[in-house]
């Protein structure tokens, strides 16, 4: 009895009833429904694929690399206790890294591209956590001795104890080409085989651990030794290619980049994890931006059945709606009507919707395999997306946007039938009745 005139219609005219008005009231809330979950699922993947990946580097990655520019890094001792004074900055140790060719004696030889990380022990421990990427067999790294990341170890076909041989691509290899080629020639002042191989400078390594990171471009590329290993690989004498550091506040690293920039002399080069990165986090907050857009011209589309219901309804009761006008209604009275309906779509489709997503997003990694098995196809391969589980992350914030979005769409969908059948002349409804 207290319920207001215009939303008593409102609900009236949307009571399921055997007639065709009925089905398609169904199928605009289902198509609403369907656009906010489609929504909140895509933003939540999105936005969890940033966070994942911008943990995954900070995890592995340092937070800030301090090195020299166009050369090696010298005296990275007193580099390293400047940086230690700079405010933010909790750790610094040196690191040797650059890629690398791995060779795998056998029946079946491999030799595969890779990446070395020289760590001084323990000092780096300080930076990231590498005991606990192991996954398989031991952190030791001890003497000749190396961690492999797992998905290399897998291309390989080695494991834990195996020997891996690695050529460092060092300042030596524009002079092994050279004498390669003078070889070539049979020049007698050319250096031997042997010389030239020791130019590229291979090394025998023991496998002690395998190391899975969660993002598959490091699992698919590292090899993780001591800095004298590398050092030596590269015919260094005690110089190192970088002294990274680690922060109190990854995510605030701007303001203790441009502190150490500051401080440090100018030959430096001082670069965060988010400078090295910026393409990829660019590139992934732009998709998650153009996602949502393309995703709400989805609620955009479900919302005119919306119009078409409403039409319709107003096509099929216009002489009820000349009658209300007759006893007196007011012109925002029968919008209000009309309104009402578009305000009850948009807030069940809201409801339905943000349940319905939240399932999917509990299941997605179950749906992703079920899907998977039943195409035949790798979805979400890790090799592409780096990630071995979809990751999302729900917030409120993209929660309470795509709802509100949502419900608004709904009310001007409603909108434009609703001034339609404000303006109707009763005398003409009646009489066409």
């Amino acid at each position: 009895m207290n319920t207001p005139f215009s939303l008593f219609l409102a609900l009236r005219y949307l009571k399921p009833k055997r007639s065709f008005v009925s089905i398609i009231t169904v199928l605009s809330i289902t198509g609403v429904v369907i656009g906010i979950a489609a929504l909140i699922v895509v933003i939540a993947v999105m936005t969890g694929f940033g966070l994942e990946l911008k943990k995954k580097i900070i995890g592995f990655e340092p937070h800030v690399q301090v090195s020299q520019r166009g050369g090696l890094l010298q005296e990275w001792e007193s580099v390293r206790e400047m940086a230690l004074k700079s405010p933010g900055v909790v750790g610094a140790s040196p690191i040797v890294a650059g890629p690398v060719i791995i060779e795998v004696a056998g029946d079946s030889p491999q030799v595969q591209t890779a990446q070395i990380l020289g760590v001084l022990l323990p000092e780096h421990e300080s930076l990231m956590d590498i005991r606990s990427f192991v996954k398989q067999g031991t952190f030791d790294l001890e003497g000749d001795k190396c961690l492999l990341g797992a998905g290399l170890a897998h291309d390989l076909g080695v494991t834990v104890g195996d020997k891996i041989t690695v050529n460092a691509l060092g300042s030596h290899l524009r002079e092994a080409f050279n004498e390669l080629k003078r070889a070539e020639k049979n020049d007698p002042n050319a250096k031997t085989i042997g010389e030239i191989r020791q130019l590229i400078r291979p090394m025998e390594l023991t496998i002690t651990g395998l190391i899975v990171t969660g993002r598959m471009d490091y699992d698919m590329a590292y090899v993780i030794l001591p800095i004298e290993l590398a050092q030596q690989a590269y015919g260094f004498s005690g110089d190192v290619h970088a002294v990274a550091l680690r922060t109190s506040d990854p995510y605030k690293v701007e303001a203790t980049t441009n502190s150490l920039r500051a401080s440090l002399p100018r030959d430096l080069a001082v670069s965060s994890w988010m400078d090295t990165n910026k393409d990829r986090l660019d590139a992934v907050a732009n998709e998650r931006t153009m996602m949502m857009f393309v995703m709400m011209i989805m609620v955009v589309v479900a919302a005119f059945s919306i119009t078409n219901t409403l039409i319709t309804v107003i096509v099929q009761k216009k002489r009820e709606i000349g009658i209300l006008k007759a006893l007196g209604a007011s012109r925002w009275a029968i919008i209000g009507v009309f309104l009402g309906q578009g305000a009850i779509v948009g807030v069940l489709g809201n409801i339905i919707g943000v349940a319905a997503g939240f399932t999917v997003l509990a299941l997605r990694n179950q749906i992703r395999e079920f899907l998977a098995r039943f195409a035949g196809i790798d979805i979400f391969s890790a090799k592409i997306y780096l990630f071995t589980e979809i990751p999302a992350q729900i917030t409120a914030g993209d929660i309470a946007v795509i709802c509100s979005a949502s419900f608004v769409i709904c009310l001007v969908a409603a909108a434009i039938p609703a001034f339609f059948a404000a303006d109707l002349d009763p005398v003409k409804a009646l009489r066409e009745e």
